[in-house]
């Protein structure tokens, strides 16, 4: 059997994600999402009411620095999300090896279930201030 070998371009986007994934990771650890280096949310700051993703960066920061209870009460949703983007991207690495999970994760009942969570939750956070 060959070796396998990566072609370049994705062997070359494959390093890129990786250095922006570090680099994110080291400007979330060392810098507070609450200071003014980052933008606010257009629909909070337009309407008043927190959108679903309202509190992720801090969430992600409280994450980093081991911080898990601080993440959920800035978003619990993006905390519960979190191993779904984990499933997502295996889904897509092994979607030619697995083709089954990546059609399971990309259904019609698995993409509706992952909106009607966020409605779900953009409605509780703003009537019972979660």
């Amino acid at each position: 059997m060959p070796p396998v070998s990566i072609p370049p371009f994705k062997a070359s986007t494959a390093i890129f994600a990786v250095v922006a994934i570090v680099a994110i990771i080291l400007l979330y650890l060392s810098v507070d999402p609450s200071d003014a280096y980052f933008p606010r949310c257009a629909f909070k700051t337009f309407t008043g009411l927190e959108c679903p993703g309202c509190g992720s960066q801090r969430a992600f920061h409280s994450l980093l620095n081991g911080n898990f209870r601080e993440a959920v009460r800035f978003n619990a949703l993006f905390v519960a999300e979190l191993p779904l983007l984990l499933l997502l991207t295996v889904a897509w690495f092994t979607r030619k090896r697995m083709p089954r999970f990546q059609q399971a994760l990309s259904s019609r009942f698995f993409i509706l279930a992952i909106l009607t969570s966020i409605i779900i939750w953009t409605i509780v956070r703003n009537i019972f201030d979660v």
